[in-house]
């Protein structure tokens, strides 16, 4: 994991000086557009795979986002924002966030449409013994498991991050409305002060 984390950082951070030579030529919602399709696309491309990584992984990658945040809205000082209100002022969930996010959408997709497969067997039904209000809902096995590296497995973290969301958000019947529910909870959560 970690000379990938070190190639994809440097890549991230040359298209980021890219875009900083660029900026001055670029509207704002032109910039937003080219940072998330040059560098937001990559980092999400590796969030699925990173939950439970490293605090160091995670930071790393929250470099790069806050990096990325004060080149779009083009702030040469860090005492100008801090990073967490150019994150807010984007509407950006913080990358710990936006992994949980990845994740929870690819189970919503697994759920309700069976795609793609190898994910959806991953998962498995709580078969119940009798019928019950509860069973029209998606209810998953929680498995076991007795090792670290499995917890990071698809099938042991989806529903773990799918129980801890709350039941509005799974009664969702469409991925836009499942994906807007859940970008508001996680927003709240991420930027709610303690």
């Amino acid at each position: 994991m970690e000379p990938h984390t070190k190639t994809l950082s440097s890549s991230c951070f040359y298209h980021i000086r890219s875009l900083k030579q660029i900026h001055l030529s670029l509207d704002d919602s032109m910039a937003g557009s080219v940072a998330s399709s040059l560098v937001s696309s990559r980092l999400d491309y590796v969030k699925s795979i990173l939950y439970g990584t490293s605090l160091k992984n995670i930071n790393r990658f929250q470099r790069i986002q806050c990096s990325l945040a004060r080149v779009v809205t083009y702030q040469r000082s860090h005492a100008l924002h801090s990073s967490t209100a150019l994150l807010k002022q984007l509407h950006w969930l913080p990358v710990e966030w936006r992994i949980r996010f990845q994740l929870a959408t690819m189970t919503f997709k697994a759920l309700h449409t069976g795609r793609p497969p190898y994910l959806t067997d991953q998962l498995q039904y709580y078969q119940l013994t009798r019928s019950l209000r509860s069973s029209g809902s998606h209810q998953l096995v929680k498995p076991w498991h007795n090792l670290f590296f499995g917890s990071c497995a698809f099938r042991i973290c989806a529903p773990h991050i799918w129980y801890s969301l709350p039941t509005n958000i799974h009664e969702a019947q469409l991925v836009l409305t499942f994906r807007r529910n859940l970008k508001a909870h996680y927003f709240q959560s991420a930027f709610s002060t303690p």
